[in-house]
């Protein structure tokens, strides 16, 4: 998720100018274009931006997402990529510190 996020933060738009909005963080991307970029990456970007809607990085209309279909869809990121990063390094640390936990009782 974090690639994909990194992907609108540097291939997107704000989604208000800062004259418009200018403590508004949102950036927009078209699905057409976030589809060409990011499956360099992974072929698996649709089912990566529902897991981002999911924990409610990124919005979009529909359900799901299909190539030429919804090019013209708009995806819009919805916190800043800093907030994003963190929530994501917290989450490791969480899982990391269960697991060293978990091993840590095995071994008693």
């Amino acid at each position: 998720m974090m690639e994909l996020c990194d992907v609108i933060n540097q291939f997107g738009e704000r989604l208000f100018s800062e004259n418009e909005k200018p403590n508004d963080p949102r950036i927009v991307i078209s699905f057409g274009e976030l589809f060409s970029i990011y499956t360099a990456i992974s072929d698996k970007v649709v089912g990566i931006l529902l897991r981002a809607r999911k924990y409610k990085f990124v919005d979009f209309e529909g359900e799901c997402l299909f190539q030429r279909r919804d090019d013209h869809v708009p995806i819009i990121m919805l916190k800043p990529i800093s907030e994003i990063r963190q929530i994501l390094n917290d989450r490791i640390d969480e899982a990391t510190k269960a697991i060293q936990e978990s091993g840590a009782e095995n071994l008693s």
